[in-house]
């Protein structure tokens, strides 16, 4: 063993050397910053514009041009956006492993416009889509044949290729312009968060009022032509930085590193950790990587077993392992451990989503049954609108935050974010609760309402119309933007900052893969919600008709479970450690880091 220790140490010594000739050799990186922003933050808000101008009134599209009957249109949609955040996981893999984030997004963004081009041609030309039908019943009017599936589905295949690149990438590659190793840059990353999230909502808020606008009252292949012209143009506002972009090589497959140490640590398992680790494992850092080398951490230790040397382990001349997927070093392990640890962080979120999922859905459906006049007006606010209150909470939010609430936070607390990433998305989470709270009483006041007091005048083809103003519902949808101001941005810079560098577009694709997995859970749920209340006294909480259920009761049962969320959050929270010297890193993580350079330099 001590003949081990002996040629590790010079093995090291000599990566240590090749190390420091190859980091004299390499051009010293121009990282632009703010110049490369009016391209990034132009090309995401037009590529937004494009995507959800047409994604947003998709449903009525297919329904009422394409006579597509509701449950088979909603299917298609679900299944759709299923697959389009499950995709971001394989373009963030392709990305991260072979052609870099630069190719990914160019190739993804012609993808997109092709998609949409399709989309649009769809309701440009009849022979493409079904004749129109006059019928209110959907099953009397003549469906789309074959071919004009067929066309329309492969717009959507395009699109779902298009996002699987763009939206795990997008985001790395904007962080990727600024300096992570100064000051100036590290703050540029933190409000580019901010602002990437103040655009989005900003091209939703458009596309949900004049696109929509557009394509229900004005003429559908206009409307659907003006989201193809906005990819046109983020795809030439893309190409157009092409020369001052930063752009990070790929280093080889990411994942393969984590399912090494996975499986090594698995080959070694009846071996015993050694009483000193950082003396006694294997170390080495490869002398080209753009991951920083991270210090030992105790946690998940059963991992460390991979970094174990055996008389078998044969090591190379450069100081690396001959056969990895029999040794691996500490390095890797502390990247593995960087994956694993975020998972139940990760959990946390998907719970998270589920509340948010409530305030998009079921919220219009209270304001259908609401009053929607405007005052003493006869004008009223379409029901689907009202979400718009929370994309406006969380755009007159954001720059104040950046602007004001972080800089005098940053004084008081020394932090760079002002408080931690975690402190942030934990504010989002406890937020999402309050929100719920507040929809189960609104709701419950609504009830109350259509029953001693209904509207006079007023129907909805879902039932008796209360005469509570929808209005009522802001303060729930406000919540519900703060929320995603804190927890939503917070999620995509933890992921961005705490994945290894060589896996911030799988870091990114995180965030979607959360989104699905909570569109899951939501429809498990209310499937569990129907099959048990539609038989008890109380009747179904949630039928058709709003009145006749108790909507207030599931968002109780959504509040007791953000509850539990929060509880959960907090320990884990608690547990967690922040890769590197990130934010929070315990002062006995720096004791052990400055060890290990002793040892091994």
């Amino acid at each position: 063993m001590n003949n081990n220790i002996e040629a590790m140490e010079n093995n090291e010594k000599r990566a240590s050397s090749i190390r420091d000739a190859d980091s004299e050799k390499e051009p010293q990186i121009n990282y632009r910053g703010v110049k490369a922003m009016p391209f990034i933050i132009g090309n995401e808000t037009f590529e937004k514009l494009g995507a959800i101008g047409t994604l947003s009134n998709l449903l009525v599209y297919l329904t009422t041009v394409f006579n597509l009957k509701h449950i088979t249109a909603t299917t298609l949609i679900n299944v759709f956006n299923g697959t389009t955040n499950f995709a971001t996981l394989l373009g963030a893999f392709l990305s991260d492993t072979y052609f870099g984030r630069y190719k990914t997004l160019g190739f993804a963004s012609i993808m997109s416009f092709l998609g949409l081009f399709v989309i649009a041609l769809t309701a440009v030309f009849k022979n493409l889509h079904p004749p129109h039908c006059e019928s209110k019943d959907i099953s009397n009017c003549i469906g789309p044949t074959g071919w004009q599936m067929a066309f329309l589905l492969s717009g959507f295949g395009l699109l779902i290729i298009g996002a699987a690149g763009i939206r795990p990438c997008n985001l790395a590659f904007g962080a990727d312009q600024f300096n992570p190793n100064t000051e100036s840059g590290k703050r540029g990353i933190n409000s580019f968060f901010n602002w990437y999230f103040f655009t989005l909502t900003f091209a939703q808020m458009v596309s949900v009022t004049l696109v929509v606008y557009v394509q229900s009252d004005v003429s559908w292949s206009i409307g659907l032509a003006i989201p193809a012209i906005f990819m046109l143009i983020s795809c030439f506002l893309f190409f157009g930085g092409t020369k001052i972009y930063v752009k990070v090589k790929p280093e080889g497959s990411p994942l393969t590193t984590v399912v090494q140490v996975l499986v090594v640590s698995i080959k070694k398992r009846r071996l015993k950790l050694p009483e000193q680790p950082l003396k006694s494992l294997f170390s080495y850092t490869p002398p080209k990587s753009i991951n920083s080398k991270l210090s030992y951490t105790h946690q998940f230790r059963f991992l460390d077993k991979a970094a174990i040397v055996t008389p078998e382990d044969q090591i190379k001349s450069d100081g690396s392992a001959a056969n990895q997927w029999n040794l691996c070093s500490l390095q890797q392990v502390e990247e593995a451990k960087c994956v694993v640890r975020v998972i139940p962080i990760w959990a946390a979120a998907i719970v998270y989503h589920v509340g948010i999922i409530q305030q998009q859905q079921f919220v219009v459906f209270q304001a259908l049954q609401s009053n929607r006049h405007l005052g003493n007006s006869n004008f009223q606010i379409p029901a689907a609108t009202y979400t718009i209150f929370s994309m406006l909470s969380l755009t007159l939010w954001l720059p104040i935050y950046d602007r004001i609430i972080v800089p005098l936070l940053r004084r008081l607390t020394g932090k760079e974010g002002g408080i931690t990433i975690l402190q942030r998305m934990g504010i989002g989470i406890f937020l999402i609760v309050l929100s719920s709270l507040v929809s189960a009483f609104i709701e419950e006041r609504r009830r109350k309402l259509v029953f001693t007091n209904p509207a006079v005048g007023v129907h909805s083809e879902r039932g008796l119309v209360s005469s509570m103003s929808a209005l009522c519902l802001v303060p729930q949808l406000c919540l519900a933007g703060l929320a995603e101001a804190f927890c939503a941005i917070g999620q995509v810079e933890f992921y961005y900052k705490q994945f290894p560098e060589n896996m911030r577009s799988i870091a990114g694709s995180f965030f979607f893969l959360g989104m699905a997995a909570s569109s899951y859970l939501n429809s498990f749920l209310i499937s569990i919600v129907h099959h048990t209340t539609e038989k008890a006294k109380t009747g179904n909480w949630l039928p058709e008709d709003l009145n006749k259920g108790k909507l207030d009761y599931f968002y109780f049962l959504i509040t007791a479970l953000g509850i539990l969320n929060v509880v959960y959050f907090i320990i884990c929270a608690r547990w967690y450690k922040y890769k590197g010297n990130d934010e929070t890193s315990s002062v006995g993580l720096e004791m052990e880091r400055q060890n290990v350079e002793k040892h091994f330099v």
